[in-house]
C-alpha cells in the first residue's frame, strides 16, 4: 500500500512540476497556457507561480519517498487542485491550453483521493 501511495504522489509531483518550465520566460509561459505574457508585471507574476509550483511539486515527489511528508503533501495537493478546479468551474469558458490544465488537474484530484484513503487507512492500521 506504501508503494500505491508512492506512485499516485509522485504522479501528482510531476503534474505540479510541469508549470515550473515556465521560470524559463514569456514563451514557456505561452506555451503553457496559451496566453501572452508580454506585459512586465504579469510575467513576473506567474514565473513566480511557476517557482511555486515548483516547490509544491518538489515536496508531492519528496513525500512519495518520504511517508513522513505524505499528510502535509496531501494537504497542499489538494488545496492546489481543488481551488484551482473550483476557479476553473467559476468561469463560462477557457481556453484550450488551460482545458489541458483542468484534464491534468482531474487527474491528480484522483490519485490524490485514492492517495489520502490509502494513507488514512494505513494510519488506522487497516489493511
Amino acid at each position: 500500500m506504501s508503494k500505491l501511495i508512492g506512485f499516485l504522489l509522485l504522479v501528482v509531483g510531476i503534474i505540479h512540476l510541469l508549470p515550473l518550465a515556465g521560470v524559463l520566460g514569456g514563451e514557456r509561459l505561452n506555451a503553457l497556457y496559451g496566453l501572452s505574457f508580454a506585459e512586465p508585471n504579469l510575467h513576473i507574476l506567474m514565473r513566480h507561480r511557476a517557482v511555486l509550483f515548483g516547490l509544491l511539486g518538489a515536496l508531492l515527489v519528496a513525500a512519495a519517498l518520504l511517508p513522513g511528508l505524505r499528510s502535509i503533501a496531501l494537504v497542499g495537493g489538494l488545496i492546489s487542485v481543488l481551488s484551482f478546479l473550483l476557479l476553473a468551474w467559476s468561469e463560462a469558458a477557457y481556453n484550450e491550453a488551460l482545458r489541458r490544465v483542468v484534464i491534468a488537474d482531474w487527474i491528480a484530484l484522483a490519485c490524490l483521493l485514492v492517495a489520502l484513503i490509502l494513507h488514512l487507512r494505513a494510519d488506522a492500521g487497516t489493511p
